[in-house]
């Protein structure tokens, strides 16, 4: 899982990618091609 400033490009890189909150963290799930994870922070 990567950590970034920024979100907004990993969002971007797949159709299936999400944008979630859990907690104070914010993350970018992609439950078909997981190597898409990304964490905020």
């Amino acid at each position: 899982m990567r950590v970034l400033s920024s979100l907004r490009s990993q969002k971007q890189r797949d159709r299936n990618c999400q944008v979630v909150r859990r907690g104070r963290r914010v993350y970018v799930i992609n439950k078909k091609n997981r190597r898409f994870n990304a964490r905020q922070g």
